[in-house]
């Protein structure tokens, strides 16, 4: 399997990824990664397809750290949309995990040109409102504590997520990469990549707001293939899924063209970076055949 670093203009700078499959058949896909997340999630969905995926760090995480803000959705869709412009790529399948799956529905409604069809893992949907005295560093506990803490080595930051119930358990070559990537010498310490302020501006959007909720509804209207992926299990492998049953049912009733399968076995993470890969490269190549 081939790899090599992307860099792609965007305003402000450049986000970092990676492309796999170069000089491959088919239409392209485009990963989109999670809300504290890197790129290199899609590293096992690449060893899985044969078709170019591009797979980019957003503004505020990875390799785009640096990128100024604003952080907001619509702004990753535009430099979404701004990368595949400097890579030379007209129209994409776009895939999504978690927060990426909100991204991935902003981009198709804002530049509707540039996708052809939308694989969103466990994510995309508006979620549940929270509670009117929530602050939205309590929303996410133990991830925005993790963004302010400082490791002594890669082996420390490897040891901290072994000890995660959602990742230990299941630790791979994928996850590895996926962790020893996201360490990086900020400030002069080593700390996970993603920062802290973008990751609580886009937090407080999950749930709709800002004509997200509109945007969902809009995709529906035109038609635009969809598939969504779930899964049974939480971020920390807790059985509270991401979407509970009522209200996965709310929104799905809303969304009669939407394909929707959950993923057994799986958590929050493994969905994409454990066994649940599968199922996402299965629902890939099915919309692959959506007529370019």
């Amino acid at each position: 399997m081939t790899e090599r670093p992307l860099s792609a203009a965007v305003e402000g700078g450049a986000l970092a990824g990676t492309l796999w499959h170069e000089g491959a058949t088919g239409r392209p896909i485009l990963g989109l990664s999670g809300i504290t997340a890197n790129h290199r999630s899609y590293a096992g969905l690449a060893d899985r397809l044969d078709v170019p995926l591009i797979a980019l760090d957003s503004r505020g995480r990875g390799r785009s750290r640096d990128l100024p803000p604003p952080y907001n959705l619509v702004q990753h869709a535009d430099d979404a949309a701004r990368a595949l412009d400097a890579l030379g790529v007209e129209r994409v399948l776009a895939v999504g995990h978690s927060m990426g799956a909100f991204v991935a529905t902003r981009l198709a409604e804002r530049h509707p040109d540039r996708v052809a069809a939308l694989v969103l893992v466990d994510g995309g949907l508006p979620l549940r409102p929270p509670p009117p005295d929530a602050r939205p560093e309590d929303l996410l506990g133990p991830a925005i504590e993790r963004l302010r803490r400082t490791f002594d080595s890669a082996d420390a930051y490897r040891e901290f997520w072994r000890e995660h119930p959602a990742f230990g358990p299941y630790w791979n070559d994928v996850v590895q990469d996926y962790v020893d990537y996201d360490l990086q010498p900020i400030d002069g310490a080593l700390r996970p990549s993603a920062h802290p302020d973008a990751v609580l501006t886009n937090l407080v959007e999950l749930d709709g707001r800002d004509g997200y909720a509109e945007a969902v509804l809009e995709l529906e209207r035109r038609g635009l293939p969809r598939a969504l992926l779930t899964s049974p299990r939480g971020l920390f492998d807790e059985p509270a899924p991401l979407y509970d049953a009522h209200w996965l049912a709310v929104w799905t009733g809303r969304l009669p063209g939407l394909q929707v399968e959950q993923v057994p076995d799986t958590n929050h993470y493994t969905i994409l970076l454990g066994s649940g890969v599968e199922a996402v490269a299965r629902a890939i190549q099915s919309l692959q055949e959506v007529p370019a």
